[in-house]
């Protein structure tokens, strides 16, 4: 897959499965927009970096429409233009269904379903005038899955499905495909240890082992990189009969 000359924006990309998004593109020769609210990436802009790819870093709030509109613009103006949007930024309380307040479910929401929104809003403009526009909003399995941990998180989930569904419906007319990545449970870093960030953290062990502890029918738990190959090839010219569509990225955990 090659996305030379292409320009990537990847939301919430300073660590986890953002920054193994970013990298991946960035891999394959897109020039990323790396976005960050409160830990600045410098991780990510490293690893890119020593991929020899190019990165700009951009602090961005997906609960602002005037920061987003900010992050398009400088997008542009560093690159030329926009081809592939990458809503990732969320926020995950882990509260019971009765333990959130009003002002907590409205931040969840805010920032894991409506910021999507505000983001596509926003990005389309320059997605217009891209040879091909790509659009994929990261969801998770608890989309489908009940998390029994944190309902309103999995409900933000469950929206973005349907806003994926809506914006390709709404979008296809311009050439542009609008998917879902629904990732399983990702090993990702804890805070405290995640810097200095290493390539490692985010791509070791990359086996399919066909046996399935723990409900993974893949043997193991996920990786950054898992998800960050299937949003390259969503990204790709290649994908485009793909759009309105769902890739779950699980280990197979859904199977169970």
């Amino acid at each position: 897959m090659n996305l030379e000359g292409k320009t990537a924006v990847v939301t919430g990309s300073s660590t986890g499965i953002g920054q193994g998004i970013a990298l991946a593109l960035a891999q394959a020769g897109a020039q990323v927009a790396v976005t960050y609210n409160r830990d600045p990436p410098d991780g990510t802009l490293q690893l890119i970096n020593e991929a020899g790819g190019r990165a700009i870093s951009i602090q961005t709030d997906v609960q602002k429409r005037e920061s987003i509109r900010n992050l398009m613009e400088e997008t542009k103006r560093a690159f030329g233009g926009i081809d592939i949007l990458v809503n990732n930024a969320a926020v995950q309380l882990n509260k019971l269904f009765f333990e959130y307040t009003e002002d907590e479910y409205d931040w969840v929401m805010g920032v894991n379903l409506k910021g999507y929104w505000r983001c596509i809003q926003e990005a389309l403009p320059y997605l217009k005038e891209a040879a091909y526009g790509r659009i994929i909003n990261v969801a998770s399995i608890h989309a489908k899955r009940p998390t029994g941990f944190d309902p309103i998180y999995g409900a933000s989930k469950g929206g973005i499905k349907m806003l994926t569904r809506e914006a390709a419906l709404a979008l296809g007319r311009y050439g542009i495909t609008v998917n879902t990545l629904s990732p399983g449970a990702t090993q990702v870093a804890p805070r405290r240890y995640r810097n200095p960030i290493s390539k490692r953290a985010i791509e070791r062990d990359l086996d399919f082992q066909n046996f399935p502890p723990e409900g993974f029918l893949s043997g193991r738990g996920g990786l950054p990189y898992d998800m960050a190959y299937c949003a390259v090839f969503l990204a790709d010219e290649r994908s485009q009969y793909i759009t309105g569509s769902t890739i779950r990225a699980d280990g197979g955990a859904m199977m169970y």
